[in-house]
């Protein structure tokens, strides 16, 4: 039987406040549906986080992050099944810890997303999960073992966020996916797809196929069993609000130091233009999953790329643009990026 919400419930955001720190209630329809699949009653479950269940039936509205990560957290709770009841094979409680501690011990992140998806095929053997290089791109492929019988579109949404939200929590950065297929057809609440994985989105994929640069699965693992006693702590739901592209005061960071272009302002300046101290301005940071630094490399990246495949401006006035002095260190950063020069990247795109 549906109970009423209770006074203090969050009532959905209407679409006009915009969509910075909330999701479209289609995301909270999907982690509910292995629940109502199971018997449990919808109300019930939003009322213990606090989230109004007028929600459901409101597309024009939003739901705040924070309480979309309390409702994570609480139906993995009640089901004991960190996928939500969504698969045949329940994923119990402290599976999510184990496959954390499966990866933190790796050196680089291409091996621990090789351990992830291992320890994936032995809790979640519904999906399949692979990772392999394709030129200057690595693809992170899920897929299905046998068909999903229980909101197939919000299995994919949820697995590939975990997976990314984590493989950016062990490198300690953002790991942007330059692109992603889809294995359905266009959902209405796609827009938030540009927030949570890439603008880069298609659909009707025969598989789930995420593109990010190869050279990234370089990148050395950061973490380490301190580090996770600390991530533990709300997990695994506050993946829902690491490494997303509407992170407050990672935007508020990045508008300043773009507005500030071709000079980049240090963090101490940075710091009190936003009235913050240098301390409170990391730890901020840090709880959103970034820093400064991240911030301003991926602001110039972002930049970098953009210009590169659509305008014909040369290297070294785009370097200056991006406050290199010197051409030769802007080089080095885009090799970092893409793992090939500007004019090579230049040239494939063109030849595409």
């Amino acid at each position: 039987m549906a109970t009423s919400a209770p006074d203090n419930a969050i009532s959905a955001t209407p679409t006009s406040v915009g969509t910075r720190g909330t999701v479209a209630p289609a995301f909270v329809r999907g982690m509910l549906a292995g629940a109502l699949h199971n018997g449990h009653d919808a109300a019930t479950l939003l009322a213990a986080v606090g989230i109004a269940p007028d929600c459901l039936n409101d597309d024009g509205a939003r739901v705040p992050l924070a309480a979309y990560a309390a409702l994570y957290n609480h139906l993995n709770s009640v089901l004991d099944d960190e996928a939500f009841g969504l698969f045949q094979t329940p994923m119990r409680a402290g599976c999510f810890e184990f496959l954390c501690r499966a990866t933190i011990t790796a050196p680089q992140l291409g091996e621990a997303l090789a351990r992830a998806s291992r320890f994936l095929h032995a809790v979640l053997p519904d999906m399949r999960v692979s990772v392999e290089r394709e030129g200057s791109s690595a693809l992170l492929r899920i897929a299905e073992r046998r068909p999903l019988a229980v909101e197939r579109v919000f299995a994919y949404e949820w697995l590939l966020r975990l997976l990314h939200g984590l493989a950016c929590w062990l490198v300690g950065r953002g790991i942007a996916l330059d692109a992603v297929d889809f294995p359905y057809p266009r959902p209405a609440h796609a827009d938030d797809y540009a927030l949570i994985y890439t603008a880069s989105s298609r659909f009707d994929a025969p598989q789930l196929t995420a593109r990010i640069a190869a050279n990234l699965l370089e990148l050395p693992i950061r973490r380490d069993e301190a580090a996770l006693q600390r991530f533990l702590d709300g997990a695994p739901g506050k993946l829902t609000m690491l490494y997303r592209n509407d992170r407050e005061l990672v935007m508020r960071v990045r508008d300043h130091l773009r507005a500030a272009l071709p000079e980049l302002p240090e963090l101490e300046d940075t710091a009190a233009a936003l009235h913050l101290t240098p301390r409170t301005l990391n730890r901020r940071l840090a709880d959103e999953g970034s820093s400064f630094r991240a911030i301003k490399d991926a602001l110039r990246r972002d930049i970098a790329l953009a210009r590169i495949a659509k305008s014909t401006q040369p290297v070294a006035t785009l370097a200056a643009d991006l406050g290199y002095a010197d051409p030769s260190a802007f080089y080095r950063a885009f090799v970092g990026w893409t793992g090939v020069s500007p004019s090579a990247y230049r040239r494939r795109l063109h030849t595409a």
